[in-house]
């Protein structure tokens, strides 16, 4: 699936001059938590989320003053300025985030998962010949997830075919299992080994619960034992 599968088209859009008041009721009426800024001609000039009116005098939430001395060793007169405006600004071309990270259409979405999550985005706007024909959010994607129904297995496997398959889902990790370590009787894996942190078991676990035919998985995983010293 790409960008253009999943991407939400009717998208709620601020512009720079646009009041804060109005942006915050755009909020509350589409139930959301972020929108792109567009210019008068349509171009994707900014993205101000909930985020970015967190902290407002109007409602009290502004950041409590702190000694002179305190502000002086915490933070530097550009961090002051720009909590200040974030703040007081009167619109949203004061507030919001004039870096903007657009994607095309076309985009897997193995590559928007891996955006967002490099960025530590929760929304990115989709646009065609520059202009903003769509956005992708986290919730978008997750929708995609549910929409994918689980693959169901009907195959018969024999106990051989089933290890193989562990051994080789587990092939090329720092912390897969060695064929040694990987015995299926009846359907069911017996996995041994020594490990060294709770993220191994886990992982090792869902590799062989992820190879179709496996019916249960039991763990005899051990961490390595330590001598105390005298």
């Amino acid at each position: 699936m790409r960008a253009l599968d999943i991407m939400t088209t009717s998208v709620v859009t601020a512009t720079p001059e646009m009041t804060i008041h109005e942006a915050a009721m755009l909020f509350v009426e589409h139930h959301i938590s972020g929108m792109p800024v567009v210019d008068a001609d349509g171009k994707v000039v900014g993205i101000v989320s909930q985020g970015d009116l967190l902290h407002r005098a109007e409602n009290g939430t502004s950041h409590g003053k702190r000694p002179w001395w305190l502000e002086f060793l915490l933070s530097s007169p550009r961090e002051q300025a720009a909590r200040y405006v974030k703040e007081h600004g009167h619109v949203v071309g004061d507030v919001m985030c004039d870096h903007v990270t657009s994607i095309p259409e076309d985009m897997p979405l193995d590559r928007i998962a891996d955006l967002m999550e490099r960025q530590h985005l929760k929304r990115v706007p989709v646009l065609k010949d520059g202009k903003l024909v769509g956005i992708v959010s986290r919730s978008n994607l997750i929708r995609a997830l549910a929409s994918v129904a689980p693959a169901m297995d009907a195959s018969v496997h024999d106990d051989a075919s089933l290890r193989d398959a562990i051994v080789l889902e587990m092939h090329g990790k720092r912390w897969g299992l060695p064929k040694q370590g990987v015995l299926v009787k009846d359907g069911v894996a017996h996995l041994w080994g020594v490990i060294e942190s709770e993220e191994e078991i886990r992982a090792i676990r869902i590799a062989a619960e992820n190879v179709p035919g496996v019916k249960r998985v039991e763990n005899h995983l051990v961490f390595p034992h330590v001598i105390p010293t005298l």
